[in-house]
Parts: structure tokens; C-alpha cells; sequence
């Protein structure tokens, strides 16, 4: 199986609240998509993310584009 497969036919996207050093699941799901990448990420795998943006995102190196882009912008 690869790592999509179980993506497909299980309960689909989850709805989070995401909070300093956790997350609180608001609507059920199995995955939540990168802001960056639109990758799906198992909610066991969720690492990273922004509280104040409310995105999360699939690897440290996407999380820190997104900052440097955030702060650019300002």
C-alpha cells in the first residue's frame, strides 16, 4: 500500500483547531491538507504548523517558506 492509499474511501479531510504544542480535532477526518503543498497529511504524522494562520504543513522546510513569505509580505 502506498502512503495514499489510505486516503481514498476512509472518513476523508478533518477539520482542526490548531493550538500552541497540539491540535483539537473540530470535524472528524483522517488527513488535513498542506496550505502549501495541497499534500494530504495523516493526522499522526501532523507536525508543523501556524497557530495565528491556522495552516498547517508537511515538512519543516514548507513551514518555513510559508513564514519568510508571511513576513515578506508585511
Amino acid at each position: 500500500m502506498n502512503r495514499f492509499e489510505k486516503f481514498f474511501g476512509g472518513k476523508g479531510e478533518a477539520t482542526l483547531k490548531y493550538l500552541d504544542g497540539e491540535f483539537e480535532v473540530t470535524a472528524p477526518g483522517d488527513y488535513v491538507l498542506c496550505a502549501m503543498s495541497n499534500e494530504p497529511i495523516a493526522l499522526a504524522d501532523l507536525r508543523y504548523w501556524n497557530v495565528e494562520r491556522q495552516e498547517a504543513y508537511a515538512t519543516a522546510e514548507l513551514s518555513l517558506k510559508r513564514h519568510l513569505e508571511c513576513k515578506a509580505s508585511k
